[in-house]
């Protein structure tokens, strides 16, 4: 059996919030990642999708290491670089890149993109300036951009332009590992698609290792062999992609899948969208037990106390894991679920609303 060339072991990533206030006696965080544990093996593009304020970039970016870990281990390539000083991550960074989601603020304004570009070749010290030079337009032209711009300005390109130049940067010195954190949203749909194919092509071409991170999820099956869904700083169900979509099993999964566009008008007048009831819980005072208990519409009082384990439920593979106490059955229809939990038996875990949805059509 093949080993997981990514490895992340219960991550917890926290973050202090400072007070203002002089007689604020307790330290408040934010929980931002709670104990997410997730494979991705080698050549396979794994999904991580979510509402904003998920946790979703900043596991990411524990991952890549440019966040420390509050605590949990990441291991890569057989190896722990959880606790890896800056030194000793200089290595691993060349097997680790990542697309960030502003193909413009991710760029120098005021250097060319040959230089910015050509930075992994130099940082690393791979190669002539000739050599660099020369790779760098090879790279450019691999993603789809015109060498002879080599001295050009990121002012200068499309919003679309701008994210190849990303990818080139991070392909540079092939990686082993991408991480694109929504390097779509912030483009037109016309482009989305130019990237996304071009990342497929990629990926084919130099047997690349994706974890895509994105709140599309048509974006994210187009993708991913495996996708994962994120609330609240964890995983509540993570599947291989058509599986998800065919067998959902928890609750926030198919309230996600439920607000999909459907572009037969029919089938979209006929289908119920399941709309989630109360705002999201604050992250500094997170629910007890489930984390989604507090907008659940099958929440019962058990719900409120324990945690669910992420596991396989009612029969599935070991492929498909959820962390749901009362998981859907096939065929169930959520829409006609209600809660027996109220206000007062959630109070004082940071929501504001008792658990359950409404339906309308799409």
């Amino acid at each position: 059996m093949t080993d997981p060339l990514l490895r992340v072991e219960e991550v917890v990533k926290t973050f202090p919030v400072h007070s203002s206030s002089l007689f604020a006696r307790e330290r408040v965080v934010v929980h931002a990642v709670d104990g997410v544990s997730l494979e991705v093996m080698p050549g396979e593009t794994v999904g991580l999708v979510g509402e904003t304020g998920c946790g979703k970039s900043t596991l990411a970016r524990c991952v890549a290491r440019l966040y420390p870990l509050t605590s949990g281990k990441v291991w890569f390539d057989g190896r722990d670089i959880s606790t890896l000083s800056r030194k000793d991550l200089r290595p691993i960074r060349r097997d680790i890149q990542v697309i960030f989601q502003d193909p413009y603020g991710s760029l120098n304004p005021r250097r060319r993109v040959g230089s910015i570009i050509g930075d992994p070749f130099t940082i690393h010290g791979i190669g002539s300036r000739a050599e660099i030079k020369r790779k760098v337009q090879d790279l450019m032209e691999r993603v789809g951009l015109n060498p002879e711009h080599y001295n050009r300005f990121p002012a200068e390109f499309s919003g679309g332009q701008r994210q190849r130049i990303g990818v080139a940067r991070a392909l540079a010195l092939q990686p082993k590992l991408v991480i694109c954190d929504e390097p779509v949203s912030a483009l037109d749909v016309s482009i989305q698609a130019q990237i996304i194919n071009l990342l497929i092509d990629l990926q084919d071409d130099f047997g690349l290792t994706y974890l895509f991170i994105s709140h599309d999820l048509s974006v994210v099956r187009h993708v991913s062999d495996r996708i994962a869904v994120m609330y609240l700083g964890k995983i509540d169900e993570v599947a291989p992609a058509e599986d998800l979509f065919e067998t959902t099993r928890h609750p926030y999964t198919k309230a996600l899948l439920s607000a999909l566009p459907v572009p037969d008008p029919d089938v979209a007048d006929s289908r119920q969208r399941i709309v989630l009831v109360g705002d999201l819980p604050s992250p500094t005072s997170p629910p007890s037990g489930c984390r989604f208990h507090t907008r659940c519409p099958k929440a019962q009082r058990d719900c409120v106390v324990t945690d669910p384990v992420l596991q396989p439920v009612l029969g599935d593979p070991a492929t498909h894991l959820t962390a749901c106490l009362h998981p859907l059955e096939v065929g169930e229809d959520l829409a006609l679920a209600r809660p027996h939990i109220d206000d007062s038996e959630i109070a004082g875990d940071g929501a504001t609303h008792a658990g359950g949805a409404t339906t309308e059509r799409s």
